[in-house]
């Protein structure tokens, strides 16, 4: 089987602008769902009176979710083109769901806002636009929904484009794309819509299939975070001694001089070991275990780095972080647990710098108290040194988690500055 590449793409946008039924429409129209599948909401739609089959229902798996007619938790779905996999992470509009859709987008490729047409760009809009650029998602595209009922207007395309450009211009947001559809109809999905002959673009389905995605990952900053060390104890592997984990940036080579943190000793890699056997080089996000020349004291936790790259190495840690935790809010001076790649440690929390206003990106340093789906900034100490790289350039060295040790529920998502 060939390898396809993977795309991870997440879908934001307020609530009714149709995301759902987006997500829905792809699958159907992709012919990436069962007829068992299609038949069961014909009946579910036809119970509730609707006309027509409402595609929404393929995507709102809870009950709940199907009785309210709105999405509460991130639905996660794949599908496969013959060109890419995908995985979509279909998360809530809703203000109160904010930690939901930075669960659903701290993987994502690509995050697709979606825009009623009707409304134009609204402060959820923003919000959601916002929190793409504070988890650095590398794609931004904006599907301008509901084009019908707007009457496939290009003046209303263009006002919603020019309104979106400005207000994203204050953001750090590389790539902007923009594509009028309806999910309803199925116009500019997957296949190209006839009532809009005035866009020359893509459909979504083709952006999502060839937008270029293989240079997301950090190929610059070689990081190997080891998850385990492989001693099988037999006399046909007697000195073998290999270091498992999942490249998290750069690439390595037979024959790279590398050291290994904390302990500061350098050595050579002497083979590779993927899944289907030797390689001469691996990077991200392969996984793969390492042979080095000399025998070093390596665990679980530390990291094979280059020998002129190196991470920040230390314990006190600026954090951008969104708070999960519906009953307690963050406790200065409170002690957590905390995860980073392979390692897991303690910290307390130093200081709250500032708690970010979502709405205007401005900064409130009066009102320091981080409740549920609050994003700020703080200040932590761990109780042993980190291997640390801005999240900016590089999304898996630079997150953490943070753990409440009574409960171990996951109480917030970091991220390095």
């Amino acid at each position: 089987m060939q390898n396809t590449e993977l795309l991870r793409f997440t879908t934001a946008g307020s609530v009714d602008d149709g995301k759902s039924t987006l997500i829905g429409r792809l699958l159907y129209d992709s012919k990436s769902i069962y007829q068992d599948q299609y038949e069961q909401i014909e009946r579910v739609s036809e119970k509730r009176g609707e006309e027509g089959v409402n595609l929404a229902l393929l995507t709102d798996g809870l009950k709940s979710e199907r009785e309210q007619g709105i999405t509460i938790d991130v639905a996660y779905r794949y599908f496969s083109t013959p060109k890419r996999k995908f995985i979509i992470a279909d998360t809530p509009g809703h203000i109160q769901y904010t930690r939901n859709m930075v669960t659903g987008a701290s993987t994502a490729n690509v995050a697709l806002v979606l825009i009623d047409a009707r409304h134009g760009v609204v402060e959820q809009t923003k919000r959601h636009a916002i929190i793409a650029s504070i988890l650095q998602i590398p794609h931004l595209l904006v599907c301008i929904n509901k084009m019908d009922l707007e009457e496939y207007s290009q003046e209303v395309y263009d006002k919603i484009q020019n309104d979106f450009e400005q207000f994203a211009a204050k953001l750090d947001v590389k790539d902007v794309s923009f594509i009028p559809i309806s999910a309803l109809n199925g116009d500019n999905v997957v296949h190209r819509s006839d009532k809009m002959n005035w866009y020359e673009g893509s459909t979504l389905m083709h952006y999502l299939e060839n937008v270029h995605i293989a240079s997301d990952h950090n190929f610059i900053d070689t990081r190997l975070p080891i998850q385990s060390v492989i001693r099988p104890y037999s006399d046909e592997f007697h000195d073998y001694r290999g270091y498992a984990g999942r490249i998290a940036g750069g690439s390595f080579k037979i024959g790279d001089k590398v050291v290994a943190l904390p302990s500061g000793f350098s050595s050579e890699v002497t083979r590779i070991v993927g899944p289907s056997g030797d390689q001469d080089v691996a990077y991200p996000p392969q996984s793969v275990t390492l042979l080095l020349k000399d025998d070093i004291d390596i665990s679980r936790g530390d990291m094979i780095v280059r020998e002129n790259n190196q991470p920040e190495v230390g314990q006190d840690i600026d954090l951008m972080i969104c708070w999960f935790d519906g009953e307690k809010s963050l406790k200065p001076n409170g002690k957590y647990a905390l995860k980073h790649t392979s390692q897991d440690v303690r910290c307390v929390i130093k200081d709250v710098r500032y708690k970010l206003d979502i709405n205007t990106l401005s900064r409130d340093q009066e009102d320091k108290e981080i409740k549920m789906n609050d994003i700020g900034r703080i200040q932590i100490r761990t109780t042993k040194p980190l291997f640390t790289d801005s999240y900016r350039t590089n999304r898996i060295t630079g997150s953490v988690i943070i753990i409440d040790e009574g409960t171990n529920n996951t109480v917030a998502a970091g991220m390095v500055i």
